[in-house]
C-alpha cells in the first residue's frame, strides 16, 4: 500500500509516520512538508503524488487556534484540503482525513478561524462522494509536542514551566494520548471503515487539575478577566461517534503515566 502523508513533520504526523515504518505492507511513498504550497509549481507536483499513490493520510494543518490571519490559515487548512481532495475524486483514491473538535466550537459553531478552516474543509470532502473518512480528534497530548510550541498541551507546557495558571472556572476537556491517536489514524488502512466523520477522544471530560495532579505540578488560577471570549469549557468525545471496532486503550491515568516515563 502507497500512502501518500501530509504533515510528517508536524506532532501527530511524525508519530503516524513512525508507526508506518514498523509496517512492512505499508510504503509512505510521498511525503507533503510543511511550505510545500510555497514552490511555483506545487499543484501540479501534487497532483502526480495523488495519482501514483493510493491512500492518502492528510494530518498537515496550521493547528494555531489563537491565529487570526484569516487567509493564511485558510489557505493551509482549506484551500490546499480542497484541491488535494479534489484530486483524490479525480483518481479515485481513499482519503483519511485529520479533522477536530474545534468544528463544534461553542454550542455547535466554531469559536475561531482554525475551527472555520477545519469545517469547510471537512464539508468539502463529505460532499465529493467519495472514500472520505474525517477523524475530529480531541486534546492530544503526548511524546512529539514539543514541536507545538504554545500550542501544546497543558501537560507538556507545565512541565516545561514546572508550574501552571489555571482558568477559575474548571474548564473540561477530551484529553486523548497520542498512542490512541495513531491507532485510529492507520485504524481505516487495514479494517472496513464506512465513509462519514468519526470523533477520537478519551470519552471522559477531565479537569485541567486533574492533568496537573498526576503530572505532579503545582498550579495557581488566573484572574476572570483573562478568559477569552471564544474559549471552549467543555470537550468530550461522543462514543457513539466513534469508529466501529476502535476504541481507545489509554485513559487519563495511563496516559499520563506513560507521559512521565517518556520525559524523563
Amino acid at each position: 500500500m502507497r500512502v501518500l502523508l501530509t504533515g510528517y513533520d508536524g506532532f501527530i504526523g511524525r508519530n503516524v509516520m513512525k508507526t508506518l515504518t514498523d509496517v512492512h505492507s505499508i510504503h509512505v511513498i510521498y511525503k507533503i512538508e510543511r511550505d510545500f504550497t510555497e514552490k511555483l509549481d506545487w499543484e501540479n507536483e501534487l497532483a502526480i503524488r495523488v495519482k501514483y499513490c493510493d491512500v492518502i493520510l492528510h494530518i498537515g494543518a496550521n493547528a494555531d487556534t489563537s491565529d487570526q490571519n484569516m487567509s493564511s490559515m485558510m489557505m493551509t487548512n482549506y484551500i490546499f484540503s480542497k484541491k488535494l481532495f479534489d484530486l483524490a475524486k479525480k483518481y479515485n483514491k481513499k482519503v483519511i482525513y485529520s479533522s477536530s473538535a474545534a468544528n463544534d466550537g461553542v454550542d455547535g459553531i466554531p469559536s475561531n478561524v482554525y475551527g472555520w478552516s477545519k469545517l469547510l474543509a471537512e464539508d468539502y470532502g463529505k460532499a465529493l462522494d467519495m472514500d472520505f473518512i474525517a477523524l475530529r480528534y480531541f486534546n492530544v497530548y503526548g511524546p512529539g509536542e514539543e514541536r507545538k510550541g504554545k500550542m501544546a498541551s497543558v501537560a507538556y507546557q507545565a512541565y516545561k514551566l514546572g508550574q501552571f495558571k489555571l482558568f477559575p472556572k474548571k474548564p473540561k476537556r477530551d484529553f486523548v494520548y497520542i498512542k490512541d491517536i495513531v491507532r485510529a489514524t492507520i485504524y481505516p488502512l487495514f479494517n472496513n471503515v464506512e465513509p462519514g466523520v468519526y470523533e477520537v477522544g478519551s470519552g471522559q471530560a477531565r479537569l485541567f487539575e486533574d492533568v496537573l495532579d498526576l503530572m505532579e505540578i503545582p498550579y495557581e488560577y488566573k484572574q476572570e478577566y483573562e478568559i477569552p471570549d471564544w474559549y471552549q469549557y467543555h470537550t468530550k468525545s461522543d462514543k457513539s461517534k466513534w469508529m466501529s471496532g476502535w476504541e481507545p486503550e489509554y485513559d487519563l491515568e495511563s496516559g499520563i503515566k506513560d507521559y512521565k516515563d517518556f520525559l524523563k
